[in-house]
């Protein structure tokens, strides 16, 4: 008798590709495990058995390989159409069961992993018949019917823990083996796979050239289903080695293409993680899953490179999942975390005006140098100045509040400071309009030609857009463990006229208000960082000073810190989130005061953007002056934009009101729209 193995079982209907997939994967695992493979169309008492022999399977074969005895069980001899002799499948390390009911419902208790197989009915019939030829197509209709009647009674697909879309590509076996290794029941088994998997070697290329940014992503991830452009839109305006000049010096390019390349999406608990062809979804708190996939350093710079991002994770995470941080469960339209995984990426370096090229050793990655070489090469030739161009439909924004409605909000945001449950309420809103015919790329160009920012950025997940312009930077852990929060607490718009603009910075500069707003947050996050810091690690190295862009003044402190060497990253992370600066303090009491506020979930907005790198760094900005295209909103494809600001008790209601006019003016103007009422 053996340990009891891992038993995987490979179902789908006839023709989807079964049987060349589990026999590719059972050869993948035989480099490091004892594998058997057990073929259930061995069982089936003929033409009209499916049910018969699913029972065979559940009741002869499955249970003893579950604890770890061999399986003898009676074969069907499809040529005499009758039982055949007796045959043994021995225990093994791993066992791998395919076939039309592997993963039957009597079965699954008994099952570690289950792999649904789907591919289009004409294909698959194409497929089966050109496997068994005529023996098959004679009875293809009086199967399909049986398999038609089984699923009905047993949603097997929805059971299955990953699913794959067979293109008979070559390519289902790796995605498949990349995906079962995000299920904890198989984590430790296959620890030889994944080990080998983090055996990462990064290339990288040093072309010496400014590309214009837009051209470069166009060219290369303008088809891309999913991509990500983190944008330092304002590197031209903030030359040297100032602050804000470091955090505008890198842009980062990149999609989920190539061997690498992943998806991650989680709502609400489940995180579901599509690798190729194969998507797996795994139960459990996104906090604990990044942690299971970054955090550790996987790679090395190249020489000469002075980024933090060394390929990795990028995308949002939004503000619902403060569920996971002490506040309640809100349920969002929008997923709750998007990012993408790049095994390639570009990265340009605005200060030495030179393109990174990285990517991780693979198979096409010598294509993907040229192809990216080329595209760099091509988009550093001078075009026309770029004008703004029409994005299409001009959108009709409605507030989720009426003036008069935020205004109240923010005399009960002030009862509740006078009853000591806050000392400060981030209260926002929502303005949504349907989407029309407005395209996000062309939007999105126009809003960082009109606001350029340090933390811009587009992401793209399907026809889920993301169009940012925030200047304001949430967390940042170098690869190093120093870590940084810089809140934005305290905004004036900007003036055409020199002497009035001056008028507005100065009194921004000294509203007592706005530093004691600021100095909150400061204190909020001081306490956010010193959770995972070294002790003593914990500094103000600037406060309330201000920061001028295209279209509004803003007061920003800087806090920095250490991480304590070994704590979990994804953990101090989560510590910080979401943004003190967009709840207010404290920050878990004045998050349930908000739920009862606001009149619905923020989404996106008020969470993070940014990248997870392979060295442990992350870099993550708030999701502020932020258009988010929803295509599967609740009256069809929308567009949102969430603003907001800092209630006190000294608040003046017209005043607070006015800010987040101010505050959606750069996006709003862009757009060609104004503000609702």
């Amino acid at each position: 008798m053996t340990p009891a193995p891992v038993i995987i079982a490979v179902d789908g209907r006839s023709g989807a590709g079964k049987t060349t997939l589990a026999v590719e994967l059972a050869a993948r695992l035989r480099q490091h495990h004892k594998v058997s493979l057990f073929h259930l169309e061995d069982v089936y008492p003929g033409w009209n058995g499916l049910m018969p022999g699913i029972e065979r399977y559940v009741a002869t074969v499955l249970p003893p390989l579950n604890a770890g005895l061999a399986a003898e069980w009676t074969s069907w001899d499809w040529e005499r159409h009758y039982d055949g002799g007796l045959k043994v499948t021995l225990p093994a390390e791993i066992v791998i069961v395919e076939g039309v009911g592997a993963a039957a419902e009597a079965a699954r208790p008994m099952l570690d992993a289950v792999v649904w197989v789907e591919s289009p009915g004409d294909d698959r019939r194409r497929r089966a018949l050109t496997r068994d030829g005529s023996t098959y197509e004679p009875y293809w209709d009086t199967w399909a019917a049986q398999e038609d009647a089984w699923l009905e009674s047993d949603p097997v697909a929805s059971a299955a823990d990953v699913r794959v879309l067979n293109r008979a590509d070559g390519s289902a076996p790796d995605d498949v083996l990349q995906a079962l290794m995000y299920l904890p029941s198989m984590a430790a088994i296959l620890a030889p796979e994944l080990s080998a998997r983090r055996g990462l070697q990064l290339r990288s290329e040093r072309v010496d050239t400014t590309p214009d940014a837009a051209r470069l992503f166009e060219a290369l991830y303008g088809q891309s289903a999913n991509a990500v452009w983190l944008d330092s839109s304002n590197a031209s305006a903030v030359a040297g080695t100032s602050q804000a000049a470091a955090r505008s010096r890198f842009s980062i390019l990149a999609d989920d293409g190539g061997t690498y390349g992943q998806l991650a999406m989680h709502r609400s608990g489940v995180t579901q993680v599509t690798a190729g062809c194969a998507t797996v979804a795994t139960s459990g708190t996104f906090f604990r899953w990044l942690d299971s996939v970054w955090g550790r350093r996987a790679v090395r710079a190249p020489h000469g490179y002075d980024g933090q991002f060394t390929l990795g994770w990028l995308g949002y995470l939004g503000y619902e999942l403060k569920r996971e941080t002490g506040g309640s469960d809100v349920q969002s339209e929008t997923p709750d975390a998007a990012l993408l995984f790049a095994g390639r990426a570009i990265v340009l370096d605005h200060r030495e005006q030179t393109a990174w090229l990285l990517a991780l050793d693979a198979p096409d990655a010598d294509a993907w140098f040229r192809t990216a070489r080329t595209a760099v090469v091509a988009a550093a030739v001078r075009a026309a100045t770029a004008v703004d161009a029409p994005s299409g439909t001009v959108p009709e924004f409605v507030s989720r509040d009426s003036a008069a409605d935020y205004k109240r909000k923010i005399a009960a945001s002030q009862h509740e400071i006078s009853e000591g449950n806050s000392y400060e309420v981030c209260l926002t809103t929502t303005l949504e309009a349907p989407a029309g015919s407005l395209d996000p790329w062309v939007a999105y160009l126009n809003l960082r030609r009109r606001n350029p920012a340090p933390f811009a950025s587009y992401l793209r997940f399907g026809e889920l857009v993301v169009a940012s312009t925030s200047p304001e930077r949430f967390l940042r852990i170098l690869s190093d463990g120093s870590m940084r929060a810089e809140p934005i607490k305290g905004t004036r718009g900007r003036s055409s006229d020199p002497a009035e603009d001056a008028a507005l910075r100065h009194d921004l500069v000294t509203s007592l208000k706005d530093r004691a707003e600021n100095i909150m947050i400061v204190d909020l996050l001081r306490n956010d960082l010193s959770h995972f810091a070294i002790p003593g690690s914990v500094t103000v190295s600037r406060l309330c000073a201000i920061e001028s862009y295209a279209t509004v003044h803003q007061m920003v402190s800087t806090v920095d810190a250490h991480l304590n060497p070994g704590a979990p990253r994804a953990e101090a992370v989560a510590a910080a989130f979401p943004a003190g600066s967009m709840t207010g303090a404290p920050k878990i009491s004045t998050m349930d005061i908000l739920d009862q506020l606001e009149s619905g979930p923020r989404g996106i907005y008020s969470g993070a953007i940014g990248y997870f790198s392979l060295n442990a760094a992350t870099d993550l900005a708030v999701v502020i002056r932020t258009l988010v295209v929803n295509p599967s909103g609740t009256n069809g494809r929308t567009l949102s934009l969430g603003v907001g600001g800092a209630i006190t008790a000294d608040s003046v209601a017209d005043d607070e009101y006015e800010e987040i006019r101010t505050k959606a003016y750069g996006v709003l103007s862009t757009l060609g729209a104004g503000f609702p009422g």
